[in-house]
């Protein structure tokens, strides 16, 4: 199927695939939301700062990470969970050895993989280090998960704090958040960002982007029909316009058309009409 996919694009003049729904860095759009997000994630991460970044499904919100990670100075060392599904010791174990530090045996005592993390960090920042913990997915982190990133998050010199946290999650995120247990927490958080869908402008501009950074003479075109259609049936989710667009250019391949018409767009959703209801 991927080579199937690669034929499809080349022969329509695009270098690689211009609607892949894996978090493309390279095809960033540069939207406000997006950006407003990325620069202050980025202060975050560097300045210590606890930050929260929520939004429903397909929005962007790991392709935001993915690009303030690769932009972070070599000074700060990231843990960044992708699976928040973990106990508590296995945590602080791959918190630890994120930021550098010794492997710890499986059966090393929450008491002793605390120390040897906060032991890790103070050296670090003797040499002018800096950390983050990053968690995607942190609206499965547990209640004793979270308090245990609090505390780390406490650790500070006389000037700075020396770990930062970004909690990156779907709404249930802020839900939790809002109980009555997390007021230690939430009352730390000191950037709060929410990603919502794109407009239909920007869901143009979007589409347009993502043709500009792939093709290799542009001409290739959605009609405005066909763009008005995309938002509606997807409401400006960029996952779900990433999966209709890619549809909708395999049936321009099929029909041996470098354009996308509203009816090729109808095709295109029908798929994922259910899905999408």
């Amino acid at each position: 199927m991927e080579d199937t996919l690669r034929t499809c694009y080349e022969a329509l003049g695009f270098t690689q695939a211009p609607f892949s729904i894996t978090p493309d860095t390279g095809l960033f759009y540069p939207g406000s939301r997006h950006v407003a997000a990325y620069k202050q994630l980025y202060h975050a991460c560097t300045t210590g700062v606890i930050a929260v970044l929520s939004g429903e499904i397909g929005l962007g919100k790991t392709l935001v990470v993915r690009c303030v990670l690769r932009s972070l100075p070599e000074t700060v060392r990231v843990a960044y969970l992708i699976n928040p599904l973990m106990d508590l010791p296995d945590l602080l174990r791959s918190i630890g050895r994120d930021f550098g530090g010794p492997a710890l045996p499986n059966n090393a005592p929450l008491s002793v993989l605390h120390n040897h993390l906060v032991e890790t960090v103070l050296e670090g920042a003797r040499d002018g280090a800096r950390f983050v913990v990053i968690v995607d997915e942190a609206h499965r982190l547990s209640g004793d998960s979270l308090e245990a990133l609090r505390l780390l998050s406490n650790l500070e010199t006389e000037r700075s704090k020396l770990i930062g946290l970004v909690l990156v999650g779907q709404p249930e995120l802020e839900r939790t958040l809002a109980l009555r247990a997390m007021r230690p927490l939430r009352e730390r958080v000191g950037v709060w960002l929410k990603l919502g869908p794109l407009s239909r402008d920007e869901c143009a501009a979007y589409v347009r982007h993502r043709i500009k950074r792939t093709h290799r003479d542009g001409g290739f075109e959605f009609t405005g029909m066909a763009l008005w259609w995309l938002q509606w049936q997807t409401r400006g989710v960029p996952r779900r316009i990433n999966l209709a667009c890619e549809r909708a250019v395999l049936l321009a391949f099929a029909m041996s058309t470098r354009r996308v018409t509203a009816s090729m767009m109808r095709q295109a959703c029908r798929e994922f009409s259910e899905a999408w209801a």
